[in-house]
């Protein structure tokens, strides 16, 4: 990956298209919205394909995060809570929450901040 250097920011290239990234909202995604990201959808990704194997039909998986940061400490991220709202038929809290543990253990994003942000999980169930 390559980074320019921007007015406001930097800017990068991606097959998928260009990502601005400024400590300003007004001119890109601030950095620490992208690790929340990272961390969310990495785990939203690795649940759903870990819902697949266990053949548990879920219609749509919702992530709402809670972020914690620490001003003190150049306003770095202490602890990312996600909430996952799974929809579906028939769905086991019991399966769900070793979907969560599976996924835990298999989110590359998740093994990368472990031990320097505390990452937790709850989840509801609708139908």
């Amino acid at each position: 990956m390559e980074f320019k250097m921007k007015e406001n920011g930097f800017q990068t290239q991606f097959e998928y298209g260009t990502l601005d990234i400024s400590g300003n909202e007004e001119y890109g995604f601030r950095p620490y919205q992208l690790m929340v990201s990272s961390v969310a959808v990495c785990s939203g990704g690795v649940l759903r394909k870990v819902l697949d194997k266990m053949r548990i039909d879920v219609q749509d998986i919702t992530i709402r995060t809670q972020v914690v940061r620490n001003k003190n400490e150049a306003d770095r991220i202490e602890s990312i809570h996600m909430h996952f709202i799974i929809k579906g038929q028939e769905l086991s809290s019991e399966k769900i929450e070793k979907a969560l543990r599976v996924t835990e253990k298999n989110c590359s994003m998740v093994q990368s901040v472990k031990g320097s942000i505390d990452i937790t999980y709850s989840f509801e169930l609708t139908a």
